[in-house]
């Protein structure tokens, strides 16, 4: 009889599962023009999940992902999440979209306001055909603002790993497009934190808001006068403080992240290693939040319906913000082709969607399977991205 693995062992196995499958599904198969790493990865954990893995092979699954092992797994997924958020709000560019406060406030309106309408309008005709869609502890208005808010979402850190590999994130145009990404990150959080409020824990929620300015005062007062080295370590010691602040209050941790990181000025850090310090993160940790995330899916309520939402969403987030970017581009004049470029890209929804569902699931304002339903146009809508874009892009160098 062979001897009983340790959980160490099986945690190995886990890992080794996590950073093998996607990358040689992305190598062999050659996926980058539709789908890059980071979303491979994202499907990766959807396919590893209870509703794939867990049906197909049910036995391997509960050794490989027991309870203890998910728990160990997902320990490391807050802290990647938590400094993948944090560095998002350090590279929140406000200045630059305060000097160009009218375009960037009526695109950024636009590209946010309109799928998050189509969105809720989405999410009130889910509700009227099935009711187990909301969460157990859910509201309808958090139901449907919530759901509004993740088609209306564009996820910042991945937009600028593709505009990077498109080669326009220094252009003109891709500066133009992270204002605007930048303002609607700012929005998304502030939606989170009025579903989030919680009137029993009002006076808490209150206390933190009070003591977050106070500390964020003190924060920027220390940082800028100690040395870069030091600033990397009192970042991350901030970090934590505060997302267990936020998570004490009621409102969430990844909310707190976010806060810390949005009050910190992305000159006190050299751009060169935050850049690499983003790399790194993806490359090493935020793999196993994408496994976490995937052991969350269910199919309950029918894989069909679930499919059917997940297209309805779809629906909704695409024509949504191309309509509403269409309406900026009209406004603002723009050039035949800005507007379906711009539009097409601010669809880029991975991670900061996940995660904005994510925090909805672990508030229970929204089901398991509204929660796969979210992440899988999630992942459809990045990967229309970069093929909806690149033949625009072609075109205009060939006629300039």
């Amino acid at each position: 009889m062979a001897p009983e693995m340790s959980l160490s062992e099986i945690y190995l196995i886990a890992m080794l599962i996590i950073f093998t499958v996607p990358y040689l599904v992305w190598r062999v198969f050659k996926t980058d023009y539709y789908a890059p790493l980071v979303v491979v990865q994202i499907i990766g954990g959807i396919l590893l999940g209870p509703g794939i893995l867990g049906n197909v092979f049910p036995q391997y699954y509960e050794f490989v992902f027991n309870p203890k092992v998910i728990g160990a797994l997902n320990g490391i997924a807050w802290w990647a999440v938590m400094i993948f958020v944090f560095v998002a709000g350090i590279e929140l560019d406000i200045e630059k979209a305060w000097e160009n406060r009218r375009e960037s406030s009526i695109t950024a309106g636009l590209a946010l306001g309109m799928p998050l309408v189509f969105g809720a309008i989405a999410a009130i005709i889910m509700l009227k055909l099935n009711a187990n869609w909301i969460g157990a502890k859910g509201q309808e208005w958090q139901f449907i603002l919530g759901i509004g808010m993740a088609c209306a979402v564009t996820a910042l850190p991945i937009l600028v790993l593709f505009m990077e590999k498109l080669e326009i994130l220094r252009k003109p145009i891709g500066q133009r497009i992270l204002r605007y990404a930048s303002i609607d990150d700012i929005m998304i959080w502030g939606v989170l934190a009025i579903i989030l409020l919680d009137w029993n824990r009002v006076g808490r929620q209150a206390g933190y808001l009070v003591g977050f300015a106070f500390a964020a005062y003190l924060i920027r007062k220390l940082m800028a006068k100690i040395d870069e080295k030091d600033r990397w370590y009192v970042a991350l010691i901030w970090l934590a403080a505060s997302g267990f602040a936020a998570d004490w209050s009621g409102l969430h941790y990844m909310v707190g992240a976010f806060l810390a990181g949005a009050i910190l000025d992305a000159k006190w850090f050299n751009q060169e290693k935050m850049d690499m310090f983003r790399s790194h993160i993806l490359l090493a940790i935020m793999p196993v939040f994408f496994l976490s995330t995937g052991l969350r899916t269910k199919w309950d309520v029918g894989g069909v319906m679930v499919f059917g939402a997940a297209f309805i969403l779809l629906f909704a987030s695409v024509t949504g913000k191309l309509f509403g970017v269409q309406i900026a581009g009209k406004i603002l004049k723009w050039k035949k082709w800005e507007a379906s470029i711009i539009g097409w890209l601010l669809q880029t929804k991975a991670l900061i969607m996940i995660i904005f569902v994510n925090i909805l699931l672990d508030k229970q304002i929204i089901t398991n399977e509204t929660f796969t339903a979210t992440l899988l146009m999630a992942v459809m809508s990045t990967m229309l991205s970069i093929p909806m874009v690149t033949p625009k892009l072609k075109a205009i160098e060939e006629n300039n």
